[in-house]
């Protein structure tokens, strides 16, 4: 290990795009800690203490939601957005046909996930003020529609320079962009949570504190296994005679993934399991007194930990199956592995290749669904039976550690061999 490390800092190229990816996240981190004019931090502290459903939505703005910050809304309108212009490939004609058109299709795809990022961080720049708003101390204080209008504008400006920011970082190839703000946002919260373990801690609490780690490493230990693991479908290649010469006739084999749809589902499920609680926080103080009665049972739903944690884990479990069914299609694999002269040993090409293809990615999701919605409910089971803190075993943000650390090594590797290539030539 660190014989690579010293090997990644010798390479020029590759140290220069570290310190930039470094300075990226500083800046990034920098702009997490300017709040938006006018915001009690005060108040806006005590706001987050008490409502535990915005933690998850903390998590995915990288920890700046907490401070109100220029940057508050996160790249969360973007992943929205890039989620729903998925959804509209499959949809819509014009969208499919330039998904099949290789890179240049791709980029114009995510040009309209760009511009549907605005009016979605508008939306939910709003949504976040109303949700402040419901505070009983004041958060940002009476707002006229200029300053509303200001603030709305500043948040949303702050999603699309993460944007930016997270387009010049996936640039460099050390990682993806967006993921490692998020990632970011996790770490810089670490050391806040062992300062605190710390400053809290007794004798009496040793066999609590050993549970803490036990668990911390057993949870990293299975998403790494979730996220490396993988189904091998061997695959052969007919010879071919062209000319003179002579192609294929090799074995290899087409890799499955275990959990094919990475963190999105979970994404998905904060999404939807925390919308009933913030509808219902905005009701519960309406002049009605049904409306008000109905935004209390809303906000119930979220407050039972039993409901909510079933809730939160079928509503993984669902995205995981409805996540990897858009993106993972056997019959385009059937059909190309077809016209490139490959087959599964004992069956035949086409359509039995795909019927195979779609029964083992269900039977194998079946595993990776169940495994991300055990890790997205391990801190509500840790909470209520070991009575532990559970923010060094939470679920989400350690799936998302993981997930990206995997994945920015596999491509300094890559670079790293790249390298050795044109160093031999």
């Amino acid at each position: 290990m660190w014989g690579k490390i010293r090997q990644l800092w010798q390479i020029k190229d590759l140290r220069n795009s570290l310190l930039f990816v470094m300075a990226m996240l500083i800046i990034f981190r920098i702009a997490a800690h300017i709040p938006v004019p006018g915001v009690n931090l005060d108040n806006l502290k005590d706001f987050f203490s008490r409502n535990e459903m915005l933690g998850m939505l903390n998590i995915l703005s990288g920890g700046a939601m907490s401070n109100f910050s220029l940057v508050a809304m996160g790249i969360a309108p973007y992943i929205t957005a890039s989620i729903i212009m998925q959804l509209l490939t499959m949809i819509v004609p014009r969208l499919e046909e330039l998904s099949k058109e290789g890179a240049s299709g791709y980029q114009k795809i995510n040009q309209y996930s760009r511009l549907l990022t605005i009016p979605l961080a508008i939306l939910q720049s709003y949504g976040m003020i109303m949700i402040f708003s419901q505070s009983s101390q004041p958060i940002l204080g009476s707002l006229s529609t200029f300053e509303l209008a200001n603030v709305l504008m500043v948040m949303t400006a702050g999603t699309v320079f993460l944007m930016w920011l997270g387009e010049l970082i996936t640039e460099k190839k050390i990682g993806n962009g967006i993921s490692l703000l998020i990632f970011a946002g996790i770490v810089e919260r670490v050391p806040i949570s062992i300062q605190q373990t710390i400053a809290t801690f007794s004798a009496d609490q040793i066999i609590n504190f050993l549970v803490l780690v036990g668990l911390a490493l057993v949870t990293i230990a299975g998403v790494v296994i979730i996220t490396e693991g993988q189904r091998n479908i061997p695959v052969t290649y007919a010879r071919r005679i062209r000319g003179h010469r002579m192609y294929g006739g090799t074995d290899t084999y087409l890799p499955m993934k275990v959990n094919q749809a990475g963190m999105i589902p979970i994404i998905f499920a904060i999404s939807i399991v925390l919308f009933p609680g913030l509808i219902g926080q905005l009701l519960a103080r309406s002049g009605s007194t049904f409306i008000a009665k109905f935004g209390q049972i809303l906000m119930g739903i979220t407050q039972n930990q039993l409901i909510y944690g079933l809730l939160y884990f079928t509503l993984v479990v669902a995205f995981t199956y409805f996540y990897t069914s858009i993106i993972f299609h056997p019959k385009q694999i059937a059909d190309n592995l077809q016209k490139q002269g490959g087959f599964v040993p004992g069956l035949r090409p086409g359509e039995p290749t795909a019927n195979y293809l779609s029964t083992v990615s269900v039977r194998i999701m079946l595993a990776g669904a169940l495994s991300l919605g055990l890790i997205a409910v391990l801190p509500i089971i840790t909470q209520n039976v070991f009575r532990l803190s559970t923010f060094v075993v939470g679920g989400a943000a350690i799936l998302i550690v993981v997930s990206v650390v995997l994945e920015s090594v596999k491509q300094i590797q890559a670079q790293i061999a790249m390298h050795e290539y044109e160093g031999l030539g």
